[in-house]
């Protein structure tokens, strides 16, 4: 039997609404920073196109947003090639199963969008000999991705109605060495431990240790670990019977439930959301990622910028965000996850500083530099995302902000801000959220 996974919240984002004060929500297919639309069919003679519509696009995902986001492990991206992403999402989203974007899968989780897979697959580095244990299967995706690269996955999922799901597509598409059980991940799977591997699509506050007891010596755990909205994906190796950890990048994960999620010390303030690093100041911490900005999370082509007292040209303070890109179409942006509760937030102002330098448009509608926010219901489904912008050409510092209403339904949001496949340069200086009412 296998169950379905619990995994990372959303990598991209909605089509940018500019409504009023008084938007609708948006249920568009398209995105912010999401590929143009992929290649849903394909046509010839050959066996292969006539039983998979769908081959072209998977190539055209893996070409043009896998490999050249840096993943390179050639076994992983022909994994991902021949993973049938359409079976495991429902039909009501089978339309976007070939963009890089995150999608609700219902009970309030997320398939994971197939960068994020595919990262988390490679940083694994799975071996033809080794037995993984993943915690939770939520869609059967990851489990599906790592069959062909393992001997044997066994997977975990705490919610009955996904793991049931996730437990008929596998079996009917003959993943025969995925092994699968409905309980609680905190507690792992005792009775076929050791693992080579464990890899948790979900996210603690602090690494459970059953799992460390059920690692063999020597093993590696992929796991995000943290605050509800502020975490960071660890790489950790057994030595001596403790973990070793090796911080990877900020990210944003579903929580774990059960057990785990009982015992969070931490939790966030939907009545009063705001942005963490909002004016880029803050410096790494001891287990930041070199190179990351603290705080954000799925970064490309970004840094954060730290000028001398003396040098701030135009900015408020010495701390601000560089994105630049010379590739039309190549992503270029930074997200941040915020809890919001839209029964007791009802109107923000979402405000920036900003300058650009040759901005070109990109190749899509929405290849402009722009600050924008996407809200999500307790179902994690799309309520609509509201920007300021779009910004070109080459401008001095200046300040830009607008009044958001937010949906009454929003319970979490993400903000996004970045040249979203524009050329050029653009920073950015206090990207806030203020509570209006």
């Amino acid at each position: 039997m296998v169950t379905s996974a619990l995994t990372p919240a959303w990598s991209q984002s909605p089509e940018p609404n500019r409504p009023s004060l008084h938007p609708t929500p948006s249920t568009s297919d398209n995105s912010l920073a999401q590929p143009p639309p992929l290649i849903l069919g394909q046509t010839g003679s050959s066996p292969t196109a006539l039983h998979d519509r769908y081959a072209a696009a998977r190539r055209k995902l893996v070409e043009t947003r896998i490999r050249t986001a840096g993943v390179t492990n050639e076994a992983v991206l022909k994994a991902i090639e021949t993973t049938p992403r359409h079976e495991f999402v429902p039909s009501a989203v089978r339309d976007k199963a070939y963009f890089d974007m995150a999608l609700p899968i219902g009970s309030a989780q997320t398939i994971s969008s197939p960068f994020i897979v595919a990262s988390m697959t490679e940083t694994l580095d799975p071996q033809p000999t080794d037995k993984v244990l993943e915690i939770g299967t939520g869609s059967g995706y990851q489990a599906a991705v790592l069959s062909p690269l393992v001997a044997e996955v066994y997977s975990i999922e705490i919610v009955d109605e996904l793991g049931t799901r996730a437990a008929g597509v596998l079996n009917r598409l003959g993943y025969e060495n995925v092994h699968t059980r409905i309980g609680d991940g905190f507690l792992g799977w005792p009775e076929a431990e050791p693992f080579d591997k464990i890899i948790v699509t979900c996210s603690p506050e602090s690494v459970p240790v059953p799992l460390v007891e059920q690692l063999r010596e020597g093993g590696s755990m992929i796991i995000p670990v943290g605050e509800r909205y502020q975490q960071t994906l660890y790489r950790m190796t057994k030595r001596d019977g403790k973990l070793v950890r090796e911080p990877l990048r900020p990210t944003l994960f579903v929580p774990m439930t059960g057990t785990a999620e009982d015992a969070r010390q931490t939790l966030p303030d939907p009545a009063n959301p705001k942005v963490v690093n909002e004016d880029f100041s803050d410096p790494p911490g001891a287990d930041d990622p070199e190179g990351f900005v603290p705080g954000w999370y799925y970064g490309r082509q970004v840094q954060q910028i730290a000028l001398p007292a003396s040098d701030t040209d135009g900015a408020e303070d010495a701390g601000l965000i560089r994105f630049e890109n010379e590739t039309p179409g190549l992503g270029s942006h930074l997200l941040q996850g915020i809890a919001i509760d839209g029964t007791k937030v009802s109107l923000i102002r979402l405000s920036a500083r900003l300058r650009t330098e040759n901005v070109v448009k990109g190749p899509d509608a929405d290849s402009w530099p722009m600050v924008a926010i996407s809200f999500y219901d307790e179902l994690r489904r799309d309520l609509g995302t509201f920007s300021m912008g779009p910004y070109r050409g080459t401008r001095p510092w200046r300040e830009d902000s607008r009044l958001v209403r937010v949906p009454r339904t929003a319970r979490e949001a993400i903000v996004r801000v970045g040249l979203f496949g524009a050329t050029g340069s653009s920073e950015f200086d206090h990207v806030a959220i203020e509570k209006i009412d």
